[in-house]
């Protein structure tokens, strides 16, 4: 079947569903979308090609699509995608960068789009393994509440040990009730095994201990394999058409085989102007220099196991071992010799004490000991490979002792990840960049833990383009990335630098507006103050003054917007007592509490005004009266003031270009537009916008910053 009809197949779908749904209302921009998905879907390559017989290279086929809200961008994508997955025999992948958007696209879109399509489907959520749990570790912590003490069947880093040897009796008795329970309603079936299931899922710490690892599995071999959640669901992810992962998963699993191999599949990305910075944590590595023991308990345990399966390769294991301490030693101590004085002057009430390393250039007597380092790493590692090697040959021979050997494997696979960690710090530490490249950010830090002084390495990349084009891009043969914020001041050019995308010859552009008259609908009132905002304690007492004149006369729901915790502080401590019941402070309560008060006082015909910071100013979807008017109190700058943003801005200072003009402005455009995007969210939404930072309107760059907000009616306010 040629392309052309491939694609006219998938625009048909599209246009019978919406048809089919019923008091749906077709949209000229979704579908302009649409067809834009199918073509680029229908041209994309998929599969194996043998260029060597003759086959032409494989055509990529990548769109960026900035959607506007109320398009309807998930029918969107979805509709043609699925139609054109099954025409053509493959797959849809689509990521996403929160799990409210998973949640919908499950339980609601991808339901409903299966009850129109003609051809069935199925459909599946993918994890990441930790969100499961691991039944042999439930089993063995619902008899104690710890694994086993003390001994070489202990699974814990001896950090963990110490916080457990700190608890209280009756918090690890509680503990140990815990997992029973939990142990017990997994074995009626009453739960699933997903810690997302539980009514009330457990914080980290007490999850961890059970959460399913890959590094300690041993899959088949298990003896708990027929039984385990993870394995059942990726059960479910073979049998599907459509897969919904996040971007966490998507990049964390690249060569893995655990989601469709990328060549193969049509991937949607969607929230996709969170990918750059995912990339980057991803990407980023850390070490501990500090604590250092669980070095002897792996070496302690290699020997022993591997002397079990008269795996020779352990016979270096002790000169591996005791140079990785010794070095780890050395390096603390020179890291301390030479940064010590400013780590230490730093107040501790801001977390771990930081200081980067300039233009990523080590101080030399740091570069042998991390050569050393990563040398003994690499050898250590090539030692456990041997045994995990000999490990899984004893298992597929002597299914028997399949308990035993998984015990086995999870006492090394516990402790093997730090050490792979270990080696790809020093690796990324020791990268030179050569003259005009681009260096690795690289820092180190300091806090106390009780009595003990902890010293860690950190290296990242800083440009997450170059790292996607690497990792992703090169495997990716058809995908569309989607979000209502992908332009920044009017351009697709920062995101497409950000995502790797700059440049490539298979990627195209795509903006479809808003359907929503936002002259009509929606007001831009720039309130100024005499203050400047860099001024900043004068400007917060202005600012506040202001919002409180102007949320007095709210009448139903609202959204105030802060950059900073304390300026949210100041503006909560102002408040009269008569205007202390209509607000709603972030943290205050759960935020599922806080927003389903807020709906109830909505409709109840009272006065919400919710107050909230960067996380209530995406994703959140508050229609109609829930939100007539959003307050921004200052503009939301970005500065690069973490270790990768300020490598980063150094950078670009050095080879003569701006980063305030290149990073922050772009960066700030995004959010500005995400944070403006609470007003309007349906077309018979009527909705003010308040910005009481004057730099909007008075300075070049906000000028720039205007033009990639929706063309709401401006109207400006001097000083109160």
């Amino acid at each position: 079947m040629s392309q052309q009809v491939w694609a006219a197949q998938a625009l048909e779908s599209f246009d019978a569903v919406v048809s089919a749904t019923e008091g749906f209302r077709s949209r000229a921009g979704q579908r302009l979308m649409a067809q834009q998905v199918a073509r680029t879907f229908s041209s994309a390559t998929l599969g194996k090609v043998d260029e060597e017989s003759g086959e032409a290279a494989p055509k990529r086929s990548i769109a960026v699509i900035q959607a506007g809200t109320g398009v309807g961008k998930s029918l969107a994508y979805c509709a043609p995608a699925i139609a054109l997955a099954l025409s053509r025999g493959t797959r849809v992948l689509i990521s996403t960068a929160t799990v409210a958007l998973q949640e919908q696209l499950v339980n609601k879109d991808l339901p409903a789009l299966a009850a129109l399509l003609p051809q069935p489907f199925k459909f599946a959520l993918a994890k990441g393994r930790g969100r499961y749990v691991c039944k042999l570790k439930l089993d063995r912590l619902a008899g104690t509440g710890e694994a086993e003490e003390e001994g070489e069947d202990d699974l814990f880093a001896e950090e963990e040990a110490a916080a457990r040897a700190k608890r209280p009796r009756h918090e690890t008795e509680a503990r140990i009730q815990f997992y029973s329970t939990m142990a017990q309603t997994l074995s009626k079936g009453a739960w699933d095994g997903d810690r997302d299931s539980l009514d009330t899922p457990p914080e980290p710490e007490v999850w961890s201990p059970v959460a399913a690892e890959g590094a300690s599995c041993t899959g088949k071999h298990c003896p708990a394999f027929s039984q385990c959640t993870y394995y059942d669901k990726r059960k479910e992810l073979v049998g599907a058409q459509v897969i919904v992962a996040n971007h966490d998963l998507l990049l964390s699993s690249l060569g893995a085989r655990v989601l469709p191999e990328l060549d193969n599949c049509l991937l949607v990305l969607d929230e996709a102007h969170h990918l750059p910075a995912t990339a980057l944590d991803q990407f980023a590595c850390s070490m501990d220099l500090s604590r250092i023991t669980w070095i002897e308990r792996l070496s302690s345990r290699g020997l022993r196991i591997g002397a079990l399966l008269e795996v020779e390769e352990i016979a270096d294991i002790p000169k591996h071992s005791a140079q990785l301490r010794q070095t780890l030693q050395d390096l603390a101590r020179i890291v301390m010799d030479v940064y010590g004085a400013q780590l230490k002057s730093q107040p501790s009430a801001w977390g771990p004490a930081r200081v980067r390393v300039p233009r990523g250039e080590l101080p030399e007597q740091l570069i042998a000991p991390l050569g050393l380092l990563a040398a003994s790493a690499e050898g250590f590692l090539d030692a456990l490979r041997a045994i995990s090697k000999a490990l899984r040959a004893e298992m597929r021979d002597k299914p028997d002792e399949a308990k035993r050997l998984s015990t086995l494997y999870a006492q090394i696979g516990m402790l093997a990840p730090r050490l792979e960690e270990l080696h790809a710090t020093a690796q990324l530490l020791l990268q030179d960049a050569p003259e005009g490249a681009v260096p690795a950010a690289k820092w180190f830090t300091l806090e106390v833990d009780g009595d003990f002084i902890v010293v860690k390495a950190h290296a990242s990349p800083i440009l997450p383009g170059t790292t996607l084009r690497n990792h992703l891009w090169s495997a990716v043969r058809g995908a569309v990335l989607t979000s209502a914020t992908l332009t920044s001041c009017g351009h697709f050019d920062f995101f497409l630098r950000e995502a790797g995308l700059h440049g490539d010859e298979a990627t195209t552009t795509l903006e479809v507006p808003s359907p929503f008259n936002y002259a009509a609908q929606g007001t831009l009132i720039a309130a100024e103050t005499r203050a400047d905002p860099k001024n900043a304690a004068q400007f917060t007492t202005e600012m506040v003054d202001a919002l409180l004149h102007d949320i007095a006369r709210v009448e139903y729901g609202a959204l105030v917007l802060f950059t900073s915790r304390e300026q949210m502080r100041q503006a909560v401590d102002a408040l009269p007592t008569a205007m202390r019941s209509v607000v709603l402070v972030q943290n205050a309560l759960p935020r599922t509490q806080l927003l389903r008060r807020h709906r109830e006082r909505v409709e109840n015909g009272e006065p919400s005004v919710i107050f909230g910071m960067q996380s209530f100013g995406e994703g959140l979807d508050l229609p109609g009266r829930l939100c007539e008017s959003v307050f921004i109190t200052k503009l939301p700058f970005a500065p690069p003031d973490d270790p990768v943003g300020e490598a980063r801005a150094e950078w670009l200072r050095a080879v003569g270009r701006d980063p305030f003009s290149e990073l922050v402005v772009p960066a700030t455009a995004i959010r500005l537009a995400q944070w403006v995007g609470r007003a309007i969210r349906t077309e018979e939404d009527m909705a003010h916008v308040y910005c009481y930072d004057k730099r909007l309107t008075r300075t070049s760059y906000g000028q720039r910053l205007l033009k990639g907000l929706p063309p709401f009616a401006l109207e400006q306010r001097a000083p109160l």
